[in-house]
């Protein structure tokens, strides 16, 4: 089995990536992300803070299943509890639950097992801030995908407005900024580009160029695909 995986910041495009070159090889397209936001989500409903690890490992972890399967276009549908939640995780509130949950250990070590295991039996491209240093360490591939903190806020609120979503791009900016910082200096499994990752940087690059560049860069570790 091959596998991809896909690191970067939040807002440089790993999920527009990874799901193209998941259709392009016929591969299934893991967003990770999605089951941190769906703990994020269980934390908010239940009015718990998600940074208090005592409250989240004794009253949220216990009482919540997290799944990952796949619609017939492909799509992939995240459950909570049997709950399709693949909307509501991703209001703009939410990712900063999913980022303050994703920070600790008991959460991490919970999802490490649902993550791992959708690699064992089928090719995946997977994305996410640690799938190369820790849930696939030993990827096939492994693309590092970055930008400008500015071009990434941007995009982020381009993708709120045609949501519906009502936020600043100076809002999104301080979001943006607020989770670099919380993802890069927590403890646990922090975000960090592998030693044997390539580095993509689509600052400049439009989606097409992008998936130009990540095709090239896997064809080159991966003969004859």
């Amino acid at each position: 089995m091959h596998s991809i995986a896909i690191d970067g910041p939040s807002g440089a495009g790993k999920s527009t990536l990874a799901k193209r070159l998941a259709d392009h090889y016929g591969w299934n397209y893991v967003d990770t992300g999605a089951v941190y936001r769906a703990v994020g989500l269980a934390c908010r409903r239940a009015n718990i803070d998600p940074r208090d690890e005592a409250a989240v490992t004794g009253s949220i972890l216990p009482n919540i299943e997290v799944s990952l399967s796949y619609a017939p276009d492909g799509r992939q549908i995240t459950r909570l509890n049997g709950e399709d939640v693949s909307s509501a995780i991703r209001v703009d509130e939410i990712s900063r639950y999913a980022s303050d949950a994703s920070a600790l250990a008991s959460v991490r070590k919970f999802l490490l097992d649902l993550q791992r295991d959708m690699a064992v039996t089928h090719n995946v491209v997977m994305d996410g801030r640690d799938i190369g240093t820790v849930v696939l360490p030993d990827a096939t591939v492994k693309i590092f995908l970055t930008a400008q903190t500015e071009t990434r806020a941007r995009r982020r609120w381009l993708e709120l407005c045609q949501r519906g979503e009502e936020k600043t791009l100076d809002d999104v900016l301080s979001s943006i900024r607020q989770r670099d910082t919380n993802d890069e200096a927590r403890a646990n499994a922090p975000l960090r580009q592998a030693d044997d990752a390539v580095l993509l940087d689509n600052t400049d690059l439009d989606e097409d160029a992008a998936f130009t560049a990540a095709v090239k860069m896997i064809s080159e570790k991966i003969k004859n695909l």
